[in-house]
């Protein structure tokens, strides 16, 4: 195993390339010299078009992001450790609404709320963390020259999901799906030029072994002679090429719906052993596979949902999966949903983004220092934990940590567009039933680190563009070009500058034996890691993977930027581990009922981890807002 030092750990990045990284930006810094990766990526990092501030632009940060040390250690004090904080400094602030978050369910809220109560409305939104969106975070990369985009989260549009209420909102900001889905080459690596690959890791397979051309979840994906060169035992491999072959069935002797219902008795690892005829170290090659899609180990997820993806055994059980799981056709912008975010903050602060539009979205160059002006009718508050919000007399006064101070404002109407599993901790005054409600609802850890790499010469001599890793950290890699919306351009076959995304989550112990006991072991893990920890994983698989092909990991590594969400998805329902409530009586629908001039927006009230849901609980939020009160 290489050292950190011939790993390029703790090493100075290149004058040329800190100085074509100042490019777009800050002048005076390129006299610099070379500095450490982590310190001197963020400072070379810039605006698409500038910023008075450029090295304090979010966007364009690097290291150790999502939710970034400083923007969770008040919330979790509050809520793990119960402390108490100082009586908060009443500001002479009074809005018509604060809204407590500042994701695309807060946003959406904000806007939802000038149409119903007017344009001159007074909005006040605050924010955790350092930058907007919530989880639908923008990476921008300038250490090649020409502006790289990344997404940091939320990914795309499922507008096929999509309710009459968000069609209208999409329609509202300009935003044209169809065309959306033509500028889209990308697909996560299934529609690029190479096929499918794995990469088998030394530390755990005891070999470095790259097998392109194979993909074990998906039908004809894995030939006899592509499984024989995964190194697991003889017989491992054996029930591998029994189980793909199989054209048998299975639990015949039940009905439909009883052998349905069986399956979701089960978890999919016990039915590929049980049924599928797998043994144990050909089981674990699929642990992971569902990290990124549904935040959840394999042995979480029951045979059933798993099986109605199109996984191996489907055949067993008569499913016809159809084309519809590989055919995934999405709308997508090259930040992620980040430029949806973006868009609803210059309609709210048109100051910010003058002249933005869909069609120029992800070229837009933000001033954030305009976000909280005095002047402004809407203003957004970043690095702003709130602690309390209570409902007296006429008004609801919200108390946040700013700079290190407990302040409070006074609001008409409040809307809660935050992670549910916080609210009770600063709401108590809410219905022991409904905080119990919130406390139900574990978010799942995820995370998406981008790799900017200099060039993709090694990956074309492999011949990838995409690979999953099994026995590593972060078990999905794939290239990250080819969607030209909003403006930006990054053609699929370019050769020159990409990020890599590598996304996943940490697998529980085997000691975490429900769902919620997972993420919340999954979750202890993640932040346990510095970015030390992440950068060491990032250079030690890609030095693995494609140091054969010349990559040199010390050099043609130009940044890293590791967004961390430790509460990650909104939780979803799950066959082995969820009762199926009658309707009303969900965790959800208990947990997001309207508190007087309180109402509750944010993804996890609709329990779903989608966009879509989380603009339809905004709308519903300010809805249930009482009307006539001053």
């Amino acid at each position: 195993m290489k050292s950190d030092k011939e790993l390029g750990m703790h090493t100075g990045i290149s004058r040329r390339d800190f100085v074509q990284g100042m490019a777009v930006g800050v002048a005076g810094v390129a006299g610099m010299g070379s500095a450490p990766l982590s310190q001197a990526v963020a400072e070379a990092s810039a605006t698409a078009g500038g910023s008075s501030h450029a090295n304090d632009y979010p966007p364009s940060k690097t290291g150790l992001r999502g939710s970034h040390p400083g923007s969770y250690e008040n919330a979790h004090a509050l809520a793990l450790e119960g402390k108490g904080f100082p009586e908060a400094r009443a500001l002479d602030e009074r809005y018509d609404l604060v809204v407590v978050g500042g994701g695309i369910s807060g946003l959406a809220a904000a806007h939802y709320y000038q149409q119903r109560f007017g344009s001159d409305a007074r909005i006040l939104i605050l924010e955790n963390h350092d930058d907007f969106g919530g989880h639908a975070r923008r990476n921008e990369f300038h250490q090649a020259g020409n502006m790289r985009l990344s997404m940091g989260g939320v990914h795309n549009l499922e507008w096929w999901n999509f309710s009459d209420n968000v069609w209208a909102f999409m329609k509202d900001f300009g935003i044209d799906v169809q065309a959306m889905r033509e500028q889209r080459d990308f697909a996560y690596g299934r529609t690029a030029k190479y096929d499918s690959s794995m990469w088998f890791d030394k530390e755990t397979f005891g070999v470095d072994k790259l097998v392109t051309g194979l993909a074990i979840d998906v039908p004809g994906g894995a030939s006899d002679a592509k499984i024989d060169e995964i190194p697991i035992s003889e017989e491992g491999r054996a029930s591998l090429k029994r189980l793909y072959a199989r054209t048998d069935t299975v639990l015949d002797e039940m009905g439909e719906q009883a052998r349905e219902d069986y399956l979701r008795s089960i978890s999919y690892p016990e039915f590929l052993k049980t049924y599928g005829g797998l043994t144990d170290d050909a089981i674990a090659l699929f642990n992971k596979l569902l990290h990124g899609g549904w935040g959840a180990e394999m042995r979480a997820l029951s045979a059933q949902e798993v099986l109605e993806e199109g996984f191996p055994g489907y055949q067993l059980v008569g499913l016809d999966v159809g084309e519809g799981r590989w055919d995934y056709p999405v709308a997508m912008w090259p930040d992620g949903n980040a430029s949806l975010a973006r868009l609803q903050v210059a309609r709210l602060i048109p100051e910010v983004a003058p002249g933005t539009s869909a069609e120029n979205i992800a070229l837009a160059s933000f001033d954030y220092d305009q976000l909280d002006k005095p002047e402004r009718a809407v203003r957004l508050r970043l690095s702003s934990t709130v602690v309390n919000v209570s409902e007296a007399n006429d008004a609801v006064a919200v108390s946040y940590i700013r700079d290190g101070e407990v302040v409070s404002v006074q609001a008409r109407h409040t809307v809660l567009a935050c992670y549910h599993v916080i609210i009770p901790h600063l709401c108590p005054q809410l219905p022991a039933a409904q905080r119990e409600a919130m406390k139900y609802q574990v978010k799942s850890p995820l995370f998406l680190t981008n790799v900017l790499i200099r060039n993709t010469d090694a990956l074309d001599v492999l011949g990838i563009d995409s690979v999953r890793c099994p026995g590593r950290l972060m078990e999905n890699i794939f290239t990250f070009r080819g969607i030209n919306t909003g403006g930006y351009v990054h053609p699929i076959d370019d050769t020159g500058a990409v990020a890599l995304v590598m996304w996943g989550m940490p697998s529980p112990p085997d000691s975490a034996i429900t769902r919620d006991d997972q993420h919340r072991a999954s979750r202890a893990i993640m932040l346990g890691l510095s970015f030390e920890d992440y950068e060491r994983e990032v250079r030690r698989v890609l030095d693995g993977l494609l140091g054969p092909a010349g990559f040199d990991v010390a050099n043609d590594i130009l940044a890293i930027t590791v967004n961390r969400w430790p509460h990650g998805y909104s939780l979803e329902y799950l066959d082995l581990w969820d009762d199926d409530w009658a309707p009303g009586e969900a965790p959800h629908e208990i947990a997001r009922q309207p508190f007087g001039r309180i109402t509750i927006a944010n993804a996890d009230a609709g329990a779903s981890a989608y966009t879509q849901a989380a603009i339809d609980e905004a709308f519903r939020a300010v809805s249930e807002l009482p009307a006539g009160q001053g």
